[in-house]
């Protein structure tokens, strides 16, 4: 494995990189910190011309939109697709999506669940050229789809729909779900079930958990249309509670990605978010809900805890909806 710090200086010495992009951890005044978008351009500037032809799309193509909790954008894998520093090059893009307290527990997480090949099972692709103009690059596996996109894709946090999850110990988690990554972002929601009265926890539980395929991410468009307790019929220490669960859900990730969710999570009307817990799946019976969904016209954030976790994630400008593709 090679070292982060390493893989550009590496790609710089075959004449593979760009000319003049700043090592990772290269301090001086002049130059600006590596991103996951400089990175893109780095890594698709080194595919060889079979590698093009397997991983890169026009932009428009309609794979770019897909999502699934468990599918390959290519049939390629990285472990044994790219060498070894494109590998770190796509390592490295996936860490530096994703916040500095989380990178390496999101990293683990996907390594743990794509078996005994870890993170070279994904595969990844890139629709449009990096640096020309628009483009995204996606990467997918069990349990993953990230997207980065330097803003291409408008109206659309992420980049568009993504997914994420974790089966810690086993397929069937327990009612704690022991060594899961992302647990605590529903015990985040259930703090707030707990700050319910009755009647308001009448309203937020719902008998049936909603899909988990890509249909649970459809943008409803209407805050009328939407189940359980709206964030308006809610005390102004519950409405602290929803935050701190939507500050949670955002945590593992990048500060622009954070930033950009919630500037299109207020555009869309906080005062129409609501949260709903679903009866069913309620692992151990104990009234700690596993699935459970936070939900406005132009957003859904629907955590799936049983059997283990699913997520799907999907925000968008109220000016620009697209719909996923399942």
């Amino acid at each position: 494995m090679i070292h982060r710090r390493e893989f550009l200086r590496r790609s710089l010495c075959s004449g593979a990189a760009l000319a003049g992009l700043p090592l990772i951890g290269a301090e001086t005044s002049t130059s600006s910190p590596a991103t996951s978008e400089t990175l893109v351009k780095t890594l698709f500037d080194t595919l060889s011309e079979t590698q093009r032809q397997a991983l890169v799309f026009d932009f428009d193509n309609p794979l770019r939109t897909k999502i699934s909790n468990n599918w390959h954008i290519t049939e390629q894998r990285i472990g044994n697709f790219l060498n070894a520093d494109q590998n770190a090059m796509v390592r490295e893009i996936f860490l530096k999506a994703h916040s500095e307290e989380y990178a390496e527990t999101v990293l683990n997480q996907v390594a743990h669940d794509s078996g005994k090949a870890g993170f070279g099972d994904s595969s990844i692709a890139i629709f449009g050229e990096p640096g020309t103009g628009k483009f995204e690059f996606v990467l997918t596996g069990r349990h993953c789809t990230r997207r980065i996109d330097g803003d291409s894709v408008a109206g659309k946090a992420f980049g568009g729909p993504i997914f994420y999850g974790h089966a810690a110990e086993s397929f069937n988690e327990g009612p704690e779900h022991k060594g899961n990554a992302y647990w605590y972002q529903a015990q985040s929601a259930n703090k707030v079930f707990q700050m319910l009265d009755g009647k308001q926890r009448e309203s937020a539980l719902a008998p049936k958990e909603a899909p988990d395929n890509a249909a649970t991410i459809q943008l409803k468009r209407q805050a009328g249309d939407l189940p359980g307790l709206a964030f308006s019929d809610m005390s102004s220490d519950q409405k602290d509670g929803v935050r701190a669960v939507l500050k949670d859900l955002l945590m593992p990730f990048r500060e622009s990605d954070r930033e950009e969710s919630m500037k299109l999570i207020e555009k869309g009307g906080v005062d129409n978010l609501h949260l709903v817990f679903y009866q069913s799946g309620d692992i151990g019976n104990d009234g700690v809900w596993d699935n459970w969904r936070l939900e406005g016209p132009h957003m859904v954030w629907y955590f799936r805890g049983a059997p283990h976790v699913h997520t799907w994630v999907h925000v968008s400008d109220p000016e620009t909806p697209r719909e996923p593709r399942a």
